[in-house]
């Protein structure tokens, strides 16, 4: 995403496109288009701006993973032995195909990252073979999540 120092202006007809796009991404453009009382052409501009700006970044399906078998997200506070360590298990953690994001973090940590896994067995497999054995871990801590309460994207 393209970084901007200054905030973009969107009116109101944006923030009803984007608000459209949010809830269901392939709502076809015509449909939105006849709901907010403007053109398909209009939106399609609309939409070229928001992309150009950087304040939107294409579209993506998204994947119910425990339809999958994987049912066990957990996030890990990773300790590093030192800063200078950060861009080499970085490198490393991205090799991790369970591991979803990853953070630099202020605190106790040095990283956080989003893991997900078919069970707590594959995560204890995942923790000893792959992540605990990058070079400048010192030590992890992990926190299972039960259940995600809240899933949202920022108010438009």
């Amino acid at each position: 995403m393209k970084s901007n120092s200054e905030n973009i202006k969107i009116d109101g007809i944006d923030k009803k496109i984007l608000r459209f796009l949010m809830a269901d991404a392939r709502k076809p453009v015509l449909e939105i288009a006849r709901k907010i009382g403007i053109s398909g052409a209009a939106i399609h501009q609309r939409l070229r701006k928001l992309e150009a700006s950087g304040l939107i970044a294409g579209s993506k399906f998204i994947i119910n993973p425990k339809v999958l078998g994987y049912t066990t997200m957990a996030y890990i506070g990773i300790y590093l032995d030192k800063a200078m360590s950060n861009p080499l298990a970085v490198k490393e953690l991205q090799k991790i195909p369970e591991v979803l994001e990853c953070h630099y973090t202020t605190g106790n940590w040095s990283i956080l990252i989003k893991v997900l896994c078919r069970d707590n067995e594959h995560l204890m497999h995942v923790l000893n073979r792959d992540i605990q054995q990058i070079e400048g871990v010192s030590r992890t801590e992990t926190f299972i999540s039960l259940e995600q309460q809240i899933d949202r994207q920022i108010t438009i």
